[in-house]
């Protein structure tokens, strides 16, 4: 199996391309999208292109330094979708609706 990766492993470009199509691709569902679920999921998918990108470049480089930050953001971005679905939650039981728009009532 280290012969297949040893001739025909993807280029460090083909990280990067990929990579920047998933981070446009997340930044268009944030923009664009007005339901929070739909935008959470864009800026996990965000933060997993970035994670892409820290991989590739590890293995690029031999250093295992970024597959150990990789580990880290996805920690942190656990605690965040954990933290950002109980604020959702609590949004849907006062409003009734997930919408974006629906948060202008919540002024002071």
């Amino acid at each position: 199996m280290g012969e297949f990766f040893k001739y025909f492993s993807p280029s460090i470009y083909n990280y990067v391309i990929l990579s920047s199509i998933l981070f446009a691709i997340g930044v268009m569902g944030v923009l664009i999208r007005r339901n929070i679920i739909i935008i959470f999921m864009a800026i996990e998918l965000m933060l997993n292109a970035v994670n892409l990108l820290l991989v590739g470049f590890s293995v690029h480089h031999d250093d295992t330094g970024g597959q150990v930050f990789v580990f880290f953001i996805m920690a942190v971005a656990a605690a965040e979708i954990t933290v950002g679905l109980a604020i959702l939650m609590m949004i849907y039981r006062n409003t009734g609706s997930v919408s974006v728009d629906s948060l202008k009532n919540l002024k002071w």
